[in-house]
């Protein structure tokens, strides 16, 4: 999975820089800071695409946020840009340290950094919990302690592999009184029951600290204000690569380190995709500035992009990294529309800044058409199979009713992305100004947008590397 997708982040952060270098100069903020700091987030992002421990993920992500910070703060004379970073930094902090605090539980109930060793540890302290957790049911229903000890012995009877139902068998052999038996299984039982429960605990601030840096409900109140106040350039660039990034860490530590907890962030994560859903695809509707209808859009696609996750198969995680890579070029292109229309002086945030489009070139505006009826999942574009597969993935698992729940707001999301559309061909332009653009940004917008539609004719191509990526 690693190097398939530090592919995709290399290639992405070029056509962003692509897509910026124009912006920048126009607004004099064509400085090698920007570069840099776009170099020194990459590597962060990388990091984090490779880490196989809980230390080097923290790493990487420190190093992709505050590169990050620093990018929304490069237009020290735009007000909103500082409030945006600030903002950024305040609550990026707050999250890192849920992210940090939940990684020292895990550290401290298994004790290891190592994500293949955290496997092992929680597997066995799972594995213990499901035993444990059956004895305390028989105890709990059976009042007769004969028959209660006779139930357990039958149930743990040829289980040599547990430590905790070696330990009771050897128990209920050494005494012959079954009270006594019981009240020294007890401990075992608590003991276990409070391991467990310490694991889920910091299961609970990891996916905080994933939801936040996804941009999941309830943890997404920054991204309209960031990618509002940001200069467009650097939106462009904070809603693509680093959503990749996300999904990598996310599978690291929820797949790789605690996949034995799957019954556990199911549940979480079930939730953060429903309210993402729902809150992008509602509030989106309502927006007039084209920037914070595009963060809302964010917001439902990590919605959709958690379903691979929650299905909690190989497929379903292939499902999720299909989605992550799609959603990245559709928002990579949009932004890329948003950045060709803002020139020196000039930018184009509102909606009603794409009036006409057709009539001001109408190459520009077919562009745009591909791009919406993607991120809007029409088919036969890559936005529609990137929902199929994850909807596939998630009926397979048997969530039915969430599939459900998915296309019902789905359905909701595509008028916003319609009523671009319906603006650039059948309103009059407000402004006939000329759109120019160098000749490595129009080739980069146009192969962008081209990109999505064949592979929305072959996404059997994009599917098959997803897979072979992790290994299905």
């Amino acid at each position: 999975m690693g190097a398939v997708l530090k592919l995709f982040i290399v290639g992405i952060v070029f056509i962003a820089f692509i897509y910026s270098r124009e912006y920048l100069r126009d607004r004099k903020l064509l400085r090698g800071e920007y570069f840099v700091l776009g170099l020194f987030a990459a590597l962060g992002m990388m990091v984090m695409v490779s880490a196989h421990s809980l230390l080097t993920v923290y790493l990487g992500l420190e190093l992709l946020s505050l590169s990050l910070y620093a990018m929304i703060a490069m237009h020290r004379d735009l007000q909103k840009a500082s409030e945006a970073a600030m903002k950024y930094f305040v609550l990026g902090a707050i999250a890192s340290g849920m992210l940090l605090y939940g990684m020292s539980i895990l550290y401290g109930i298994t004790g290891t950094l190592d994500l293949a060793k955290l496997a092992q540890v929680i597997r066995q302290i799972a594995d213990e919990h499901t035993i444990v957790a059956a004895v305390a049911q028989i105890i709990n229903e059976i009042k007769n302690e004969n028959i209660a000890v006779i139930a357990i012995g039958q149930h743990l009877s040829g289980n040599t592999e547990s430590s905790a139902a070696v330990a009771i068998t050897q128990i209920l052999i050494e005494n012959t009184d079954n009270t006594v038996a019981l009240a020294a299984i007890e401990p075992i039982i608590n003991q276990n029951m409070q391991e467990y429960r310490v694991l889920v605990f910091g299961l609970v601030f990891i996916v905080i600290g994933l939801a936040f840096k996804l941009g999941a409900v309830p943890f997404h109140m920054w991204i309209p204000d960031v990618y509002q106040g940001a200069p467009t350039a650097v939106t462009l660039f904070i809603s693509s690569a680093p959503k990749i990034a996300a999904f990598a860490m996310l599978m690291r530590l929820l797949v790789d380190g605690m996949q034995d907890l799957h019954a556990d962030w199911q549940d979480m994560l079930i939730l953060l995709a429903i309210l993402s859903m729902a809150t992008g695809n509602i509030i989106a509707i309502a927006q007039r500035n084209i920037k914070r209808m595009l963060a809302y859009s964010t917001i439902a696609h990590v919605g959709y992009l958690m379903l691979g996750v929650i299905a909690a198969t190989p497929n379903g995680y292939a499902a999720s990294m299909f989605y992550v890579v799609v959603y990245t070029l559709m928002t990579l292109g949009a932004f890329g529309m948003v950045v060709l229309l803002s020139r020196a002086g000039f930018e184009a945030e509102r909606i009603d800044d794409f009036k006409g489009l057709n009539d001001r070139n109408s190459w520009y505006a077919a562009l745009m058409l591909i791009l919406m009826l993607s991120m809007a999942g029409v088919p036969p574009f890559i936005g529609f199979w990137a929902k199929w597969s994850v909807l596939a993935q998630v009926v397979s698992a048997g969530f039915v009713w969430l599939a459900v729940v998915a296309v019902l707001f789905a359905i909701i999301g595509a008028f916003y992305y319609l009523r671009i559309i319906k603006l650039m061909y059948f309103d009059k332009p407000e402004d006939m100004t000329p759109i120019e653009a160098g000749m490595d940004m129009r080739v980069a917008l146009s192969a962008n947008a081209l990109v999505i539609l064949l592979l929305g004719i072959m996404p059997q191509t994009l599917m098959a590397v997803c897979l072979g990526a992790l290994g299905v």
